[in-house]
C-alpha cells in the first residue's frame, strides 16, 4: 500500500490554486539571485526585444542611410525583419542583406543592422566578415519556402538556359 502523504492544504483551503508570493531579493528568505544588479531591466528589454523580434539599427548605419538620403518605409523594414529571420533559421551570424538599392550588414544574432551601403557605392565593394547573404527580389514578390533568391535573379534551380 502507498504511503499516504500529509496534507499541505490546511483546514480552510477552498481547493484553488494561487499564485505564490516569492520574498524579494534581499529580503529574509530571497535568495538574492533573482535581484541581482540590473537583471531585471536587462531581462525585461530581452524579452522586450524578442517579442518585437524586429531589426534595429546601429548609429553608424543610421548614419549610413541619413548621409544617402534613404528612409526605410514600413514594408521595406518588413522585408528586411523577413531576411533577418531566414538568415537565424539557417544558422548565420553576420548576413548581407541586398534589398533593391542597398545593402545591409546585418548582426542576425543581435537584430541589428551594423552598415548600410547605397546602391552606388555597392558596386566594387568587398563585404567582409560576414557568413551568409540573402538577396532579396523586387517588392511584391516575397519568397516562399520552396524559393531562393536566385529564383527572383533567374539562376536558381528551375533556371533555363
Amino acid at each position: 500500500m502507498a504511503e499516504r502523504l500529509p496534507s499541505v492544504a490546511g483546514p480552510n483551503w477552498d481547493g484553488r490554486l494561487r499564485p505564490v508570493d516569492r520574498p524579494a531579493a534581499g529580503s529574509p528568505g530571497g535568495t538574492g539571485r533573482a535581484g541581482a544588479p540590473g537583471t531585471a531591466g536587462a531581462f525585461k528589454q530581452a524579452l522586450v526585444r524578442e517579442l518585437e523580434r524586429g531589426v534595429r539599427f546601429s548609429q553608424h548605419a543610421e548614419q549610413r542611410l541619413r548621409s544617402s538620403g534613404i528612409a526605410l518605409n514600413p514594408e521595406e523594414l518588413e522585408r528586411l525583419r523577413l531576411a533577418v529571420d531566414q538568415a537565424e533559421a539557417k544558422g548565420a551570424r553576420e548576413s548581407l542583406v541586398v534589398m533593391d538599392r542597398l545593402a545591409l550588414v546585418v548582426s542576425v544574432a543581435n537584430r541589428t543592422v551594423i552598415t548600410a551601403i547605397n546602391g552606388e557605392r555597392m558596386r566594387d565593394n568587398v563585404f567582409t566578415n560576414i557568413d551568409s547573404a540573402v538577396i532579396l527580389g523586387p517588392p511584391g514578390r516575397a519568397l516562399n519556402e520552396s524559393q531562393t533568391g536566385l529564383d527572383l535573379l533567374g539562376g536558381g534551380p528551375g533556371a533555363r538556359g
